[in-house]
């Protein structure tokens, strides 16, 4: 079968067209055959080598990458009995979907709907199900709480943003244009901040009075975390998510304290889908709101296999204004 590798870490050129074996699914496990592979920065993460130290996300090298994709079951592994061969099935968090076939454990695996479009359901299992857990979960959002998102119209944000109405929580949003502006808008944010126009913390105080807000959803990480700790309230949540400025490297204790007694954290999604239960249960959620209309997924582009190189520069770049998928 045909997939995209890298024999070392570094930039986009290591992205590699290359023949592997197709693989069998072992006991416990389902063979997929993929019809699309989602593109998120945890991609970029492990093709450079920052997360080469990850227990969490090992990355041995060759590595074929992808931790998200959506297709149809082609084979079952042995004691294999909740899907069949045919089924629809969407996942996250199992690397290897750059690739014409991946065998993914049965747990990791969620049975798509007829009500929601294969891509649709690829785009929401790596990015929705963070947004379900930001916004469910790490803080969980209520009538009367607010939020800063940073990069709302990315396709994190625009899933996040919705959620977070849908919560009843108040919601702020940057955005790098007027165009990016617009798209968080229409997801439902209450305020936009332009970060390349204003200083988002003042914007932030100016907006609350002074307060700040209970919590921040932070992905840009290098270039905004230390303001985005001073945008909190006194004990308020900074969660750092991503890093599309560069990943943090360091926040002394006594900048959480001068910040107002805040708090801050760095989760993983795959401790948010530790079991069976947990990821099915974030899915549906996600799905029955798309169903019912109340969740807009916004696919930006789609890229073909052998151009993941591509659709690794646009995401770099900084480019995107919803979900990047590849086409398998």
């Amino acid at each position: 079968m045909q997939t995209i590798s890298i024999p070392a870490f570094g930039g986009p050129e290591q992205l590699k067209t290359m023949d592997m074996p197709q693989p069998g699914p072992a006991a416990g496990e389902v063979l997929v055959k993929l019809a699309y592979a989602g593109i998120n920065f945890i991609d970029v993460y492990m093709r450079s080598g920052q997360y080469a130290r990850s227990q969490t996300y090992q990355t041995p090298l060759p590595m074929t990458l992808g931790m998200e994709g959506g297709g149809t079951v082609a084979e079952l592994g042995a004691g294999v009995t909740d899907f069949a061969v045919g089924e629809r099935v969407a996942y996250c968090i199992v690397r290897g979907s750059y690739a014409e076939y991946a065998a993914v454990p049965a747990k990791r695996l969620v049975k798509v709907p007829d009500a929601v479009p294969l891509d649709i359901a690829t785009a929401l299992m790596l990015q929705g199900c963070t947004a379900h857990y930001l916004s469910h979960s790490a803080f969980p959002l209520a009538a009367g709480k607010s939020c800063l998102v940073h990069a709302a119209a990315g396709g994190v944000g625009q899933l996040l943003t919705q959620l977070a109405k849908l919560r009843g929580a108040t919601v702020l949003a940057t955005a790098g244009s007027p165009e990016k502006a617009a798209i968080a808008k229409a997801r439902g944010a209450d305020h936009v901040i332009l970060y390349r126009d204003t200083d988002f913390r003042e914007a932030v105080m100016q907006i609350t009075g002074g307060q700040g807000v209970d919590v921040v959803y932070d992905a840009v990480g290098k270039d905004t975390i230390h303001k985005s700790i001073r945008s909190l309230k006194k004990r308020g949540l900074c969660i750092n998510y991503g890093g599309a400025s560069g990943l943090v490297t360091a926040v002394e204790p006594l900048e959480l304290a001068e910040a107002g007694s805040v708090f801050f954290t760095r989760p993983h999604l795959a401790d948010y889908i530790a079991s069976a239960e947990e990821l099915r249960g974030r899915v549906a959620d996600l799905f029955a709101h798309h169903a019912a209309g109340r969740l807009k997924v916004e696919i930006d582009r789609e890229f073909p296999l052998a151009q993941a190189a591509d659709a690794h520069r646009y995401l770099e770049g900084r480019n995107t204004k919803g979900k990047l998928l590849l086409k398998i």
